[in-house]
């Protein structure tokens, strides 16, 4: 019998091809997505429209943070494994909209957390964020490392959605796996993300805003590696006897957090010069002061990771970029 999985946030960038993974290796997959304008709902509605065209695959268009409406998808479908990838995403938000982040990705994740409880999910796998280091942690980032110091909202709903899941996995043995994403691009990406952004400014001949005189220092990572450790940890929940995250060692907990990232940190100057390569074309570069919720830099050591999923695919940015600029132009029906 197929293993039927859920995956909250399937219209979104990761959601999305994570669920057409999950597809293609015979799973029945049920999405959840609000659609929400936090950027084009078209680009979401693009990709929703290919996963309904495709068979094993149910949508429901609603708000996690509702509860009944979380409750009726997890009664109606006889779900195995949770894939949690919904949230209010962004650190750069103003203060008028820190309300969605409550919603969301505090009251929305324990109505799945809950629900997976009740229901006896086999695994529950949700997305943390590399944000919930903030600057304490020193390159490369290891999850044994601090992560109480977050310099933005979003990065503190991220870090609390990690301890209430290792609340659950102790209490009532749900066993949960954390995977803290680093900057993550690719084909259909997120339009307010640097790489994305970047490439329409520059192909449309507007300024774009590089923070910090492009020293910033991000861990790109192309979206098919990330998903790729996504599918192999799904199938590896961690073991209550034989499993110890090296977070908490006083108890064998069913809970584990991993990094996903590339390991190769590329300044935003460097981003902007294959870019440009890329689109054939010069950006006209604005500097401006590095935000206060801005870190100076990112970078995953993914060892943790490796150990149990083996090694993980790991593609080049310059590659990474060039596929991402030839869907960029297709989708926009742009002439190469």
């Amino acid at each position: 019998m197929a293993t039927t999985t859920l995956v909250t946030g399937a219209a979104g960038f990761i959601g999305y091809h994570t669920v057409l993974r999950l597809l293609e290796r015979g799973d029945h997959v049920v999405g959840i997505d609000n659609m929400n304008a936090y950027y084009d709902v078209k680009l979401k509605e693009a990709r929703l429209e290919l996963l309904n065209a495709k068979p094993n695959f149910t949508f429901y268009r609603i708000p996690i943070e509702e509860q009944a409406e979380v409750i009726k998808v997890f009664e109606k479908e006889n779900i195995d494994i949770v894939i949690h990838l919904a949230a209010q995403v962004g650190v750069r938000s103003p203060p008028s909209e820190f309300h969605r982040y409550v919603s969301s990705n505090l009251v929305g994740f324990s109505n799945i957390l809950d629900s997976c409880r009740v229901h006896r999910i086999q695994h529950l796998v949700f997305a943390s964020s590399s944000s919930v280091y903030g600057n304490m942690a020193v390159p490369p980032f290891k999850v044994q490392d601090a992560a109480d110091h977050p310099q933005s909202l979003y990065a503190a709903t991220k870090r609390a959605n990690e301890l209430m899941a290792y609340s659950y996995s102790h209490q009532y043995r749900l066993p949960t796996t954390g995977l803290r994403f680093f900057t993550v691009y690719g084909p259909w990406g997120r339009p307010d993300m640097a790489v994305y952004s970047f490439t329409n400014k520059i192909e449309s001949s507007k300024p774009i805003d590089v923070y910090g005189e492009g020293q910033v220092a991000r861990d790109f990572t192309y979206v098919d590696d990330i998903v790729e450790a996504i599918i192999k940890i799904v199938d590896l929940p961690p073991d209550t006897e034989l499993y110890n995250s090296g977070v908490i060692t006083s108890d064998k907990v069913p809970y584990q957090i991993f990094n996903v990232g590339s390991g190769c940190p590329v300044k935003v100057n460097q981003l902007v010069r294959l870019i440009e390569r890329s689109l054939n074309k010069k950006a006209d570069i604005r500097f401006k002061p590095l935000p206060a919720e801005d870190m100076q830099v990112t970078h995953a050591n993914i060892q943790d990771l490796e150990d149990v999923i083996g090694t993980l695919h790991i593609t080049q940015l310059e590659e990474g970029i060039d596929k991402f600029v030839a869907w960029y132009k297709s989708y926009h029906q742009i002439d190469s």
